[in-house]
Formats: C-alpha cells, sequence, structure tokens
C-alpha cells in the first residue's frame, strides 16, 4: 500500500549525497557483513521506501540506521529514518498529537534506549563527530508530551515486537534476568558517575555512561523480572540517560542530549518516579538557555512542572523555578525572574529534611541555590546593568558554600562573579575572579565552561586599553581556541532564528 512518500528518509538521504543505487549497493554489502548474506536489495526497492513510503523489513532498517549514523556523524535511528516497528503509545482521550513518535509505547521504551545507546557507541568507536541534527522546539515537545507525563504508565500493556529489537548495529544482547545485589551495583554506579561529572565535566566518562545504560536497556528488554526490580532498573536507566543527555550537553553534542532527557524522561515515568521525569525535562530547559532559546527553556519548563507531580519535594520545585527565572534573565524579564527567585527561595528553606531528597537531588544544595540565583542576575545584568551588584552577592556565597568535588560549579561561580565585575566596572576584582578560574579549568573537559568564559571574554573588551585587562585577553585568546567553538552562545538573549522542528 502507497503511504505516501518518507519525507523523514527523504530529508537524511538528501544530506548523504549518495544516489539510490550506491544507497542500495552499501544496504546489501553492510547487511552481508552483519551476517545476512542473503539479503538483497537494488535501487526501485530503495525508490519505494522514499517515494512510498514502503518499510523494509527487518534487518533492513537496522542496517540503514547505521549507514546513515556512519555517514552523517551523528546518531541516526530506526524512528529518525521514519521506519519506527511500533505505532505510539496510547494516548487518554482528548490528548494532544504526537510529535515524531513520541510519546513511546511501554514496550518500546527500551528499544528505542538500546538502540539509540547503540548508535552512539558507535560514533564513539569509530571517532566521528556526533553533530550536524536539529534540536526539537521545546514548544513540540511540550504539544507532544504534556497529558502523557501527567497520566500513569499503563503496565498492562502487552509487551510487542520492540522488545526484542535490541541490536542497533550488530551484536545482539540477549536479554537475562537480574537480580537485587546487581541492580544494587548499577544504582553505586551511577553514583560514581555522577560525582565524576560534578568534578571533571562530561568528555572522559561520557562513553562509560553510554555504554552502562545500553546494557540496563538490555535487562529492560526481559519481561519477567519481579515489579520492585524493574521499577529500580527504570530508575537506573532514568539516572543514567540523565547524565548521559548532561554529558552530551557538557562537550557540545547538543541533539544527542535533548533525545538522552526525553529517554530519561519516559524511563522515569516508566518506573513510577514522576517526580524525576520532571526534573529531567529541566535539563532540556537548562541546555535551550544555554544555547540562547528561553522561550523554549520555559516551554519546557511548564512540561517538567507539569510532569513531575504532587509529590515533588519542596527542593525540588526549588530547583525547577532556578531554572525558569534564569530563562526570563535571558529574556530581560527581571520583575518575573526576581519574583521566580523569590519563590525559590521560599520554597527551599521549606523544605524540613524530615523526607531524605532523592540520589538525584542530592548535588542540589545551598551553594547550587546561591551559583543559580548569580547566574541569573549575572544574565539580567546584560540588560539591567544594577543586577550585576546581586549577582556578585550570591557568586561569593555560592562560593563560600561549595564543597569539594563540584570543581566545575566553582569555576561557573567564578566566571559569573568576573562577568558581574566587568558589568559593574570593576576591571580589577574582575582579573582576579577570572583569573581563579582560569587556574584549573583545564581539569575540566566541559565545552560549557568555554563557552561561558567567552561570554565572559567579550565583556573584557570595553577594558581593553588596562594593560592588566591587555594581559588577561592574551591568556583567554591563548586558552579558548583549543575548545570548540558554541554557536548559539550562552544564555543571552541573540539574534532571533528560525527553530527546526
Amino acid at each position: 500500500m502507497n503511504k505516501g512518500p518518507n519525507s523523514r528518509l527523504a530529508d537524511l538521504f538528501g544530506l548523504t549525497g549518495w544516489s539510490k543505487g550506491e544507497l542500495a549497493r552499501l544496504v546489501n554489502r553492510h547487511a552481508a557483513a552483519m551476517g545476512h548474506q542473503q539479503l538483497s536489495t537494488d535501487t526501485s526497492r530503495v525508490r519505494r521506501w522514499i517515494e512510498r513510503g514502503e518499510t523494509p523489513r527487518d534487518p533492513v532498517p537496522r542496517v540503514l540506521a547505521s549507514l546513515f549514523t556512519e555517514r552523517l556523524g551523528r546518531v541516526v535511528t530506526i524512528e529518525d529514518l521514519g521506519m519506527g516497528r511500533n505505532a505510539p503509545g496510547r494516548l487518554p482521550a482528548g490528548s494532544r498529537q504526537p510529535v515524531h513518535g513520541l510519546p513511546w509505547a511501554p514496550d518500546q521504551i527500551a528499544a528505542v534506549l538500546a538502540e539509540f545507546t547503540g548508535m552512539d557507541l558507535m560514533l564513539n568507536r569509530r571517532g566521528l563527530v556526533g553533530a550536524g541534527a536539529a534540536l526539537t522546539a521545546g514548544s513540540a515537545l511540550n504539544s507532544s508530551l504534556y497529558d502523557w507525563i501527567q497520566t500513569d504508565p499503563d503496565h498492562a500493556h502487552a509487551p510487542g515486537p520492540a522488545a526484542h529489537h535490541l541490536d542497533a548495529v550488530s551484536d545482539r544482547y540477549e536479554a537475562t534476568p537480574v537480580g537485587s545485589l546487581e541492580v544494587e551495583a548499577l544504582e553505586r554506579s551511577v553514583e560514581v558517575f555522577r560525582a565524576w561529572d560534578a568534578a571533571r565535566g562530561g568528555g572522559l566518562q561520557r562513553k562509560a555512561v553510554v555504554g552502562q545504560l545500553n546494557e540496563v536497556g538490555g535487562l529492560l528488554a526481559y519481561q519477567d523480572h519481579p515489579a520492585h526490580l524493574r521499577r529500580r532498573l527504570w530508575g537506573v536507566a532514568a539516572n543514567l540517560a540523565v547524565l548521559a543527555g548532561w554529558m552530551s550537553h557538557d562537550v557540545g553534542l547538543e541533539p544527542t542530549a535533548q533525545k538522552y532527557f526525553v529517554i530519561a524522561a519516559h524511563a522515569a515515568r516508566e518506573g513510577g518516579d514522576r517526580p524525576r521525569a520532571g526534573e529531567a525535562l529541566s535539563r532540556a530547559a537548562r541546555q535551550m538557555v544555554h544555547l540562547g532559546r528561553p522561550d523554549d527553556a520555559l516551554d519546557l519548563m511548564k512540561l517538567a512542572k507539569a510532569g513531575s507531580g504532587e509529590e515533588t519535594l519542596p527542593r525540588t520545585r526549588a530547583m525547577l523555578h532556578t531554572i525558569e527565572a534564569w530563562a526570563q534573565a535571558s529574556m530581560g524579564r527581571g520583575q518575573a525572574m526576581r519574583r521566580t527567585l523569590g519563590q525559590a527561595e521560599e520554597l527551599f528553606v521549606s523544605d524540613k529534611g524530615d523526607v531524605p531528597p532523592p540520589s538525584w537531588m542530592q548535588m542540589f544544595d545551598e551553594a547550587d541555590l546561591h551559583g543559580m540565583q548569580a547566574l541569573a542576575f549575572r544574565t539580567l545584568a546584560e540588560f539591567d546593568p544594577p543586577a550585576a551588584k546581586t549577582a556578585e552577592k550570591h557568586a561569593k556565597l555560592a562560593l563560600e558554600l561549595r564543597k569539594n568535588g563540584h570543581q566545575r560549579s566553582q569555576i561557573f561561580d567564578y566566571i559569573s562573579l568576573a562577568s558581574a565585575c566587568f558589568i559593574a566596572d570593576d576591571p580589577e576584582q574582575a582579573d582576579r575572579y577570572a583569573r581563579l578560574a582560569l587556574v584549573s579549568i583545564g581539569e575540566t573537559s566541559s565545552h560549557r565552561t568555554w563557552d561561558r568564559l567567552r561570554e565572559m571574554y567579550r565583556l573584557t573588551g570595553q577594558y581593553a586599553g588596562y594593560p592588566k585587562i591587555e594581559d588577561l585577553r592574551e591568556e583567554l585568546q591563548e586558552t579558548l581556541p583549543r575548545a570548540p567553538h558554541s554557536p548559539a552562545g550562552t544564555g543571552t538573549v541573540k539574534s532571533p532564528r528560525t527553530l527546526k522542528i
């Protein structure tokens, strides 16, 4: 039956530069290397896939995903090719229409997780660069997931054919059961990875986290785990996916990061942890502010708050408010930002600590509250220079409260403080704090720190005649070229752009 053109496959095919005959030959060759010597395709079949929307039988979609991933140097999944193996998840009556197959059906999540991480690992193994895709706009994610995330998962949904499709490239993972000791070991590994990320940034351990997440995706394909173990496995998957997303964002792999945040939200909801689902989406919002898209960030914060549920602790809600305030500051909305930060402070102090925070919230303490306030006021100071003094106050408090093992956050505090001093016309103090940031910046593998440093470098321009600042500018120029440039900026408003969905 003619389904009409497969526009998603056509768009990606256009990027490769291949002819239809060349793609057919590559499919046959790659399939043979994967052990499918009997597979044979030709130009006419490729034409029908693109122009009529025909979906070839397995393993052709997997072969195509592998070929496109290698050719384009970024993760391309079967879903991206418009050849999804399962229908979208069932939505309540009156729900918004899903975008790009979101949300996924319960039995599809583990397969999507395993496929995406497998492709990501393939890029790592072959030294390719994961870039070049467009971020989905926050409004699109909000529209497709808003109703879904507020409902409980349908665990009565019968497993579908997606559950056994775990070989994203060529290695089939045999789904096996695990016990409580294995799950406990996985939970401990999350803490190790989280501590490393806080100290050194995402670059060095990202591959290890993605690999661990790929293993968990395989474990989740086993359908007969006891309910309590399965919930814990979904929790591990959510935590690892957030880390994989955050580390990907930290090294500039933005579309990859966004995909991991969406995977994390699905996994957290499937495990019954709605606050974790909301926090995962708040990471996607922080990513959008960093990239100069605060309007998208506010859309995502609506989704994050809707998904968090009533059981969300006050401290978690305080954290969500600080991200919303940063987005508001990026748009020059000072009054709204101050009101939102005031609510964050009230929520933070209202948390009595009688309920232990979840492991993923233990990184957000009083130092982080002040650090986010410093960042928000420093961002607002681009529109309202007197806000720089308040940014200085919060940055200093954050530095006083920082614990060992949070080097990356400490660097951000110094950069916020130095930037605020430049805006407040205090180049002497700005120079001092900028140099403190430079002392340890080489010990991290975080491109976000370089992006913030570039924003600070921009502020040094008005003091180019000062000998001390001239020396600082030279030192920054020597340091910055070693890191790739993030073209979208780091949180201040840029020129309007067309959002690609």
